[in-house]
């Protein structure tokens, strides 16, 4: 019999109705602003720190909505904004560095819906405010590091190979260039080059080679800088401690930040940004009574010797090969010592802490320097319209190797106690691979963001509205059924986004959905304004309604599919919102189709079904 459903999919619409009704109704409840309080390696939160944060709130006249202990971490309830940020400032301070106090959004969602695991959507920058920085990974450094990675590589293999030299720099294009005594010895240097991988002899000219890093290696380097600064900066963030931050790769060379909720920019921007790391490199003890001979221009510096100051202005000399990086290090903190100096205690990893037991095992009583590097703007630019970075290295300590060590020593020599604590925070965080510059920077308040969510929900209402005025003015009854589709759209589309982990909406989320409205009516429109040409061509009400949905659906089909293939699209090759939109446009299209076919034609098969009916309200 015509426009007839079976039992079973009556009940499938209404299961699937229910079910994204229930996974929408979270975000009527909202979210409270929260502290959340973590521990780290070295410092864990129990119930005694869950009664001394109480007791902190209390004594500062705070009053939290709930304070709870779960999962090893606390989670404090307050009223707004600005008794958030008060309790975060006065927890911080009390804990120190060893506690991560973030700032955070807690879903007001009653238990009963938090145990069948339904949450609200998760809302992106634009909506819930915080602060968009897009950097740049400056590739020259990163290059230069390979070059200078390189030099060391090669020379041990010379070495190795007891293969004479006389010297081997790098030169303004990057690449490396070997001078030797005599032809026979450059002759056997080409052979051993061309049979190291990623390395190429490309000039010789006299008793001189060039060598040329491979290709390969190059965009091997150029991928691991921008995929290590990526993983640094997620350290860095974690650091910071900041909610649902999202850090991510864009393109070639570019990394997008994403903040919610921060209100120091300029603290996060000097975090993130900051290239600040240490090297632990040998004093040259041999030559050091030189060095005013050395200065005055009287004496060269010796081969792999460099001079660096302190801060004080007192020359070093050092020699070039680094005995161990700040990548080794993996945890670190900062105290003031016995003799009341500030100072960075540091931990490695194991190769590190090998690295540095052999190296002390083999030098006892002798000089090691700690040197730090950063890299800071010129406020130059380039050709290319980038800052121009400048290094700076200075010697923060000197210090004679009194007994053998490994993973865990102290720094000293820092100059006060905040710049012990920055670089602490910078050591256990990570060390940057190359600079990155902030080529773009965004900041949305937390009242915009209300703003922008007042603004979208308003759009939503008003195209809803108007759309449910449209139908019901032009196709009576059916537009009910179509306006009640309508409705339904929207709560799959809320469940769906609140269901999947990794959806956000945003402002061009927000007009995804909109867009997803106007395309349902459309369909709708088309198997009504279908129907009434099968009545007007004579057809009885029964073949109309099934001629009407079964003529219309190839053209609603086709127009979805082409739509849903452009969000796919959108969503593999865009980033940020422009995925936020391709995601909810891609929900909107099949749960539009799901309610504007499945949806519609069960109420009209309901309501007309196997019933003798002359006319119809269309």
């Amino acid at each position: 019999m015509l426009n007839r459903y079976p039992l079973w999919k009556y009940i499938m619409l209404v299961v699937v109705i229910c079910l994204g009704l229930l996974y929408a109704l979270p975000n009527i409840y909202g979210e409270d602003p929260a502290i959340q309080i973590s521990g780290s390696k070295t410092a864990e939160i129990d119930v005694a720190m869950q009664d001394k944060v109480k007791k902190l709130l209390a004594d500062n006249h705070i009053e939290p909505k709930s304070l709870v202990y779960e999962n090893k971490s606390i989670l404090i309830r307050v009223g707004d904004n600005d008794t958030q940020l008060k309790a975060k400032e006065l927890i911080s301070e009390a804990l120190g560095e060893e506690y991560t106090v973030a700032l955070n959004l807690a879903p007001a969602t009653p238990a009963w819906l938090t145990v069948l695991g339904a949450e609200p959507m998760k809302l992106g920058l634009d909506l819930r405010g915080g602060v968009h920085f897009l950097m740049e990974v400056d590739m020259t450094t990163a290059l230069s590091k390979l070059t200078e990675q390189s030099i060391e590589n090669i020379k041990a293999e010379f070495t190795n190979s007891k293969l004479n030299y006389k010297t081997i720099s790098k030169d303004s294009n990057q690449q490396i260039v070997m001078q030797f005594d005599n032809t026979e010895d450059r002759n056997k240097a080409i052979t051993k080059i061309n049979g190291i991988q990623d390395y190429k002899v490309i000039s010789q000219r006299d008793n001189s080679i060039v060598i040329n890093v491979s290709e390969q290696r190059l965009q091997q380097a150029k991928n691991d800088a921008v995929q290590q600064n990526t993983t640094i900066l997620r350290n860095r963030v974690n650091q910071l401690g900041v909610a649902e931050p999202i850090v991510q790769r864009q393109g070639a060379d570019r990394i997008v930040v994403e903040l919610p909720g921060i209100q120091d920019t300029a603290l996060a921007k000097r975090i993130l940004g900051a290239t600040a790391t240490l090297e632990f490199r040998q004093v040259n003890e041999e030559s050091t009574p030189n060095l005013p001979a050395i200065l005055n221009g009287d004496m060269r510096i010796p081969y792999g010797s460099e001079i660096k100051y302190m801060e004080s202005g007192r020359p070093v000399l050092l020699y070039k090969r680094i005995v161990l990086t700040g990548d080794h290090i993996t945890d670190s903190s900062y105290r003031v010592n016995q003799y009341g100096q500030p100072e960075v205690a540091i931990t490695l990893d194991g190769s590190g802490g090998k690295r540095m037991f052999d190296f002390t095992q083999k030098n006892l009583h002798k000089a090691m320097a700690t040197l730090f590097v950063e890299y800071k703007d010129t406020g130059k630019r380039d050709e290319n319209d980038k800052p121009i970075l400048e290094k700076q290295e200075r010697v923060i300590n000197v210090a004679t190797i009194q007994g053998i060590f490994s993973d865990r020593f102290q720094v000293t020599g820092i100059g006060n106690i905040d710049e012990a604590k920055n670089l602490s925070l910078l050591l256990r965080a990570g060390a940057l691979i190359a600079p990155i510059q902030i080529i773009e920077e965004r900041t949305v308040g937390p009242s915009m963001g209300q703003e922008n969510i007042t603004q979208g929900l308003e759009s939503c209402a008003w195209g809803l509205a108007i759309s449910v005025i449209f139908m019901l003015v032009m196709y009576r009854l059916f537009g009910v059924f179509a306006s009640l589709a309508l409705v339904a759209n929207l709560i799959l589309i809320v469940g769906a986004m609140s269901l999947l982990p990794g959806a956000t909406l945003s402002m061009p989320g927000i007009a995804g959905i909109v867009l997803t409205v106007g395309m349902a009516v459309d369909a709708n429109v088309l198997i009504n304004e279908r129907i009434k040409e099968e009545l007007s061509n004579g057809r009885g009400v029964q073949h109309a309604i099934n001629e009407g949905y079964a003529g219309a659906w190839s053209s609603i089909f086709d127009a979805n599919l082409t739509t849903l293939i452009t969000a796919v699209i959108l969503y593999a090759v865009g980033t940020g919102s422009i995925k936020g939109f391709a995601i909810t446009l891609g929900i909107g299209i099949v749960t539009s189709m799901f309610t504007s076919i499945v949806g519609t034609r069960a109420l009209a098969n309901l309501i007309y079904g196997g019933r003798r009916v002359n006319k119809l309200s269309i």
